[in-house]
C-alpha cells in the first residue's frame, strides 16, 4: 500500500481541506494509495507539546516529530499546505480558544522568571514561528509556475498598479551596524562540536548555547544587529517620511524570524513612540508592555486603566505629529505598528511592487511609502525592483518571462535555522563560538540589546542545491542564476562552494552564472520584460522572498505554484503555495458562508506527488491518478473553475466539485488501465448530469454566517457540515 501525508493545517487551507479530502481518498483507493492526514496546525502543535496538561482523550500525537522523522526516509511522500507561522499574539489567541474548548494547556509566558515559566516558555519556542518548515525541508527546493498556468496567467492577466515616475516610494535600509555589516563567516574543516559563549566585561561568562554539532564542509556565521545603530536609522526613515511626505512603513518576518524581528519590530514601535514610552514608562512597565508585540498589544494592556484615555490620546497626537503609517486596515484602524505578522516582508513587499508601489493609509486610499527594511542583506533586492518599476513601468503579465527557483532549504540552511543560536544581549562584552578544544571559530563585539545571531549551513545540502540548480537548467534549457554577493561575507563562503561543485558537472551549452543580488535582480526582470525565462538559484530566506515576488507580478498570486522539494534521502515534500490571503478568506466565510481560497496549489502537487510514487514505488495507477489530473487541471484553468470573489459565484468548494468532474471524466476515458476507467465511467456520468443540481446546493449554502466551532482548532464536524453541504455530491464521492 503506497502513502501519500496530506496534512492538516490552518485557515483557510485547513477549511478547503474538509471539502477536498473525501474527493482524494476516494478518487486514490483505485490506486491503492491510502491518505494519511497528520495534524501539523498551530493548535495541534500546541495540543503534542503539552501532554501531561491534557485528559487522555485530549491527548494528540506529536504528528510534526514523526513527519520530520519521515521526511529522512526513502518512502516519504508529503503534501505540505500552508501553516500559520505563528507570532506571539496569534500564540496567545489559539490557547485562550484552546482553554475555553477545555484544554488546560498553560499561558504563554513571554518573559518567564521561574523555572516552571522557563520550561513552559521553552515547549512553546517549539511552536511560535515557522515551527513546520525547517522540520520538513530535509531537501532543496524547486519551486516554479506549470505552463498550463503560466499560459492562463497570459491569457487571462490580472490588474497591475500603476508605476508613475516621479513615485516617491523607496526601500530605507540601514547603512552600518546590520547583520550584514558585522558578518563574518568560515568554512569548518573537520567534525566536531560548538558552543557559544558570552564573554561579559566584568568578566562574567555565560553560556548561551551548549555543544552542538558540526559537520565537515559546513559554513557557519555570524553576525549581530547594533540596537543603538537600529533606533537612530530609523529615526533618520521617520524623517525621511516626513520630509517625502509619504506613508512610513515597516517590513519584516516576525513569523520565520521568530527571534530577532520581533525584537526588530518593537524597536521601530518604540522609536515611533519615543516619547509615549518615555512619558508612561512607569505605567508600561506596571502592565508588561514590551514593544515587540506592537501596539495592539499595548492597547488590549492599558485597557481599563485610569491613564487609558490619556496614553491613546498620545499615542493619536503622535500619529498626527509625526510620520505617517502605512495601514493594514484603515476601516477598523489597524496600523502597520500593531502587530508584527500582519505585514510580512515577503508578500507585502511583492503587493506593494504589483501595485504601483502604494500602500493604503487611514482614509483607505492609496500613498507612496518608505518602506523599512533595516539590514542590508535583503533590503537591495526589493531597493532594485522598486528602482527598475520607477524607471520602466509596471510589468505586463501578458508578455512577462518566468522566474522559477531552485533554493537552497534543505537541513535548515541560513538565517532559517538559526533560532535557536539567536539572541538578545544583556550587557557589554564578547560574544564567541568556540569548539571543543575552546579554538575561537567566530567572535562579535556586542552591546547591552544587540541581537547576536549564528547561522549554519551543510555542505551535503550545497552539493545537492548545486545539483538541482544544474538539473533544472538542463531540463529546461534556462539560464541560471545564482543570487550570491561577493561583498557578503557568507556569500563568498558559498560562492567558493558553487565554484567547486560546478566543476562535477558537464556544462556546455548551458548559461549558468554567479551574480550578485542586486544585479541579479535587473538582469532576471530586463529578461523577463523581453519574455525570456530566468532561472533563480538562491539561498533560503532569498528564495522565500523571490518565489512570493515574481508569482505575484507573474500570476496575481504565489498560490498557483508547484514546490517540489525533492528530499535528500530519496522521499518527496510537495507544498502548495502561500497563505497570506487566508486569514481574510476564513473572515469572509464565517461572515458569509463563502470560501475564495483557490486550491489549485493543492492539485498540482498532488500531481506531482502521484508521478513521485509511480517512479519511486513503480505503482502504475498512481502514473494513471497523475496523467489524468493533469487533463483535470488543464480543464480546470480552461474553464475557469476557481473561486470568485463574491457571493453567488463559484467558491471552493464548487471548484473542488468540477475538478472532481474533470478528474473522474479522464480517468473515465484514459486507456491503460480498463478497470480503473470502468470505475469511474458511471461516476463521471452521474457528476456531469448532475451538475446543476450539485451547483444550486452549493451556491444554496452561501449568502449565511457559518459556525465551524473554532478559528484555530475548529469541530471537525462543524466543519465539515459547512463545507460539504451538497448531498447530491456528497453521495456519489462517498459512493465510489
Amino acid at each position: 500500500m503506497s502513502k501519500i501525508y496530506y496534512t492538516l493545517t490552518d485557515e483557510a487551507p485547513l477549511l478547503a481541506t474538509h471539502s477536498f479530502l473525501p474527493i482524494l481518498k476516494a478518487f486514490t483507493k483505485s490506486a491503492g494509495i491510502e491518505i494519511e492526514v497528520p495534524d501539523i496546525s498551530l493548535a495541534g502543535r500546541i495540543l503534542a507539546n503539552f501532554p501531561e496538561h491534557l485528559k487522555d482523550d485530549q491527548k494528540i500525537p506529536d504528528a510534526l516529530a514523526a513527519l520530520g522523522e519521515l521526511a529522512t526516509k526513502p518512502e516519504a511522500n508529503i503534501i505540505k499546505l500552508p501553516n500559520i507561522s505563528a507570532s506571539v499574539p496569534q500564540l496567545e489567541e489559539a490557547i485562550s480558544e484552546l482553554q475555553q474548548q477545555g484544554f488546560a494547556v498553560p499561558n504563554y509566558p513571554a518573559e518567564p522568571k521561574t523555572d516552571e515559566e522557563k520550561a513552559v516558555n521553552s515547549k512553546y519556542a517549539r511552536v511560535l514561528g515557522s515551527a513546520v518548515n525547517p522540520v520538513l525541508r530535509e531537501g532543496n527546493s524547486d519551486r516554479r509556475a506549470p505552463k498550463a498556468v503560466k499560459n492562463y496567467a497570459k491569457a487571462n492577466p490580472h490588474r497591475m498598479g500603476v508605476w508613475k515616475a516621479d513615485s516617491k516610494t523607496s526601500v530605507a535600509h540601514m547603512n552600518g551596524g546590520d547583520f550584514y555589516g558585522s558578518e563574518t563567516s568560515v568554512t569548518v574543516e573537520r567534525e566536531g562540536k560548538f558552543r557559544i559563549v558570552f564573554y561579559k566585561n566584568d568578566s562574567s561568562e555565560q553560556i548561551l548555547k551548549d555543544y552542538a554539532p558540526l559537520k565537515a564542509g559546513e559554513v557557519i556565521d555570524s553576525s549581530v544587529m547594533n540596537l543603538s545603530a537600529l533606533k537612530s536609522f530609523v529615526e533618520e526613515a521617520i524623517a525621511e517620511a516626513r520630509k517625502k511626505d509619504v506613508l512610513l512603513s515597516a517590513h519584516l518576518k516576525a513569523t520565520m524570524m521568530k527571534v530577532s524581528d520581533p525584537i526588530i519590530f518593537g524597536a521601530i514601535v518604540e522609536t515611533y513612540f519615543k516619547d509615549v514610552f518615555e512619558k508612561y514608562k512607569d505605567v508600561f512597565a506596571e502592565l508588561d508592555i514590551n514593544p515587540n508585540f506592537g501596539l495592539a498589544t499595548l492597547e488590549e494592556k492599558i485597557a481599563g486603566h485610569p491613564r487609558e484615555a490619556e496614553i491613546k490620546a498620545d499615542i493619536a497626537k503622535t500619529i498626527e505629529s509625526s510620520a505617517k503609517i502605512a495601514m493594514v486596515n484603515s476601516d477598523k484602524g489597524i496600523t502597520n505598528f500593531h502587530v508584527s505578522s500582519d505585514v510580512i516582508v515577503d508578500a507585502s513587499m511583492a503587493a506593494l511592487v504589483r501595485g504601483g508601489g502604494k500602500m493604503w493609509n487611514k482614509d483607505g486610499k492609496e500613498e507612496d511609502t518608505v518602506a523599512i527594511i533595516p539590514d542590508r542583506t535583503y533590503a537591495g533586492f526589493y531597493a532594485a525592483i522598486v528602482q527598475d518599476m520607477q524607471q520602466n513601468g509596471a510589468i505586463d503579465p501578458k508578455t512577462f518571462g518566468s522566474v522559477p527557483n531552485v533554493g537552497l532549504m534543505a537541513q535548515k540552511a541560513e538565517e532559517y535555522g538559526s533560532h535557536d543560536k539567536t539572541f538578545q544581549i544583556s550587557g557589554e562584552g564578547t560574544v564567541k563560538v568556540e569548539d571543543e578544544n575552546g579554538n575561537v571559530l567566530l567572535e562579535q563585539s556586542v552591546q547591552n540589546g544587540d541581537i547576536f545571531r549564528m547561522c549554519q549551513t551543510k555542505d551535503a545540502a550545497v552539493r545537492d542545491w548545486v545539483k538541482l540548480a544544474v538539473n533544472r537548467a538542463k531540463l529546461s534549457g534556462t539560464p541560471a542564476i545564482f543570487w550570491l554577493d561577493k561583498t557578503r561575507a557568507h556569500d563568498r563562503e558559498i560562492i567558493k562552494k558553487v565554484e567547486e561543485y560546478l566543476k562535477d558537472y558537464d556544462l556546455s551549452g548551458l548559461d549558468i552564472r554567479i551574480m550578485d543580488v542586486k544585479d541579479a535582480m535587473l538582469e532576471t526582470l530586463k529578461r523577463a520584460r523581453e519574455g525570456k525565462d530566468t532561472i533563480s538559484v538562491s539561498g533560503n530566506v532569498l528564495r522565500d522572498y523571490l518565489t512570493d515576488m515574481f508569482p505575484i507580478l507573474e500570476l496575481g498570486t504565489s498560490a498557483k505554484m508547484l514546490s517540489i522539494v525533492p528530499l535528500m534521502n530519496g522521499g518527496g515534500l510537495f507544498e502548495t503555495g502561500a497563505g497570506g490571503s487566508a486569514p481574510k478568506h476564513v473572515e469572509q466565510f464565517l461572515h458569509e458562508g463563502y470560501l475564495r481560497w483557490d486550491s489549485l496549489g493543492e492539485f498540482l502537487a498532488l500531481q506531482a506527488s502521484f508521478e513521485h510514487l509511480a517512479q519511486t514505488q513503480n505503482n502504475k495507477k498512481a502514473q494513471i491518478l497523475a496523467d489524468a489530473l493533469d487533463e483535470a487541471n488543464a480543464k480546470f484553468l480552461a474553464t475557469d473553475k476557481s473561486p470568485a470573489r463574491k457571493v453567488g459565484g463559484i467558491d471552493n468548494r464548487g471548484s473542488h466539485f468540477y475538478l472532481a468532474m474533470y478528474w473522474a471524466e479522464a480517468l473515465a476515458n484514459q486507456t491503460a488501465d480498463a478497470e480503473i476507467a470502468a470505475k469511474f465511467a458511471p461516476v463521471a456520468k452521474e457528476l456531469q448530469e448532475s451538475e446543476a443540481k450539485i451547483n444550486e446546493e452549493l451556491i444554496a449554502a452561501q449568502g449565511k454566517a457559518q459556525d465551524t466551532g473554532g478559528y484555530y482548532h475548529p469541530s471537525s464536524e462543524k466543519t465539515y457540515a459547512a463545507m460539504r453541504p451538497s448531498a447530491t455530491l456528497n453521495a456519489i464521492v462517498d459512493g465510489i
